[in-house]
């Protein structure tokens, strides 16, 4: 039997590795680009959870996977001058929100918020009580003395926004972008591995024929 040669291990890496590392590199830094997004919080609205400046992560996500709590980035054609806004979502398609002017309840059950800038209310709005159309989000900033959300726009569909807008949902921490983008770095290193072993094999190929070329085939008399 043909014994194989180093040059034949390091073709067969090279062949197994090349392959693996693009399909990491793809699908890593690939779902990193196509799911997540850098954005920088241009306001004050959402003080004190973030505040002008400040960089976060956004997740694309489905309509349907939305929920109550979330803090979502999204855009409402004719409003805000066009520009994406970062709010929270209150209310969901179907929920009733009440608000007595200081205590917000969804469906007759009084909403936790320690997530609100104590103080002040925004004085430009009152009690309300709004049902939210399906497919559609109640939204509030956190920093309701100076954030233009969904009171503003109770005559138009309860004050909600399409659930379609939301360009993305506000990430915790960056473990799981940066869990995704480092798989893709891995993916790069797996392949330039695997490319560095396959020369290493098509070199070391070569020299061996060039030494089976130099021996005559019979002895010299």
């Amino acid at each position: 039997m043909r014994r194989r040669g180093a040059g034949g291990g390091l073709g067969v890496a090279a062949r197994v590795l090349v392959p693996l590392g693009l399909v990491l590199a793809l699908g890593g830094i690939g779902y990193f680009f196509v799911t997540y997004r850098g954005v920088t919080v241009m306001g004050e609205g959402m003080e004190p959870t973030y505040h002008r400046g400040e960089r976060l992560v956004v997740e694309r996500v489905d309509a349907g996977e939305l929920r109550r709590g979330d803090v979502v980035l999204f855009h409402v054609p004719g409003r805000y001058g066009g520009a994406p806004v970062l709010q929270r979502v209150i209310g969901t398609g179907g929920d009733r929100v009440v608000c007595d002017g200081d205590r917000i309840t969804v469906n007759g059950v009084p909403v936790d918020e320690p997530y609100v800038m104590r103080g002040e209310v925004n004085p430009g709005t009152g009690p309300y009580d709004v049902r939210v159309p399906d497919g559609r989000l109640f939204l509030l900033g956190d920093h309701r003395g100076n954030s233009h959300d969904s009171r503003f726009f109770l005559g138009e569909q309860s004050g909600s926004v399409a659930a379609s807008g939301v360009i993305g949902r506000a990430q915790e921490g960056f473990a799981a972008p940066a869990a995704w983008g480092a798989l893709g770095v891995l993916g790069i290193v797996v392949t330039l591995v695997g490319t560095g072993l396959g020369i290493g094999a098509y070199a070391a190929g070569r020299s061996a024929r060039r030494s089976l070329a130099a021996v005559p085939p019979w002895p010299m008399a």
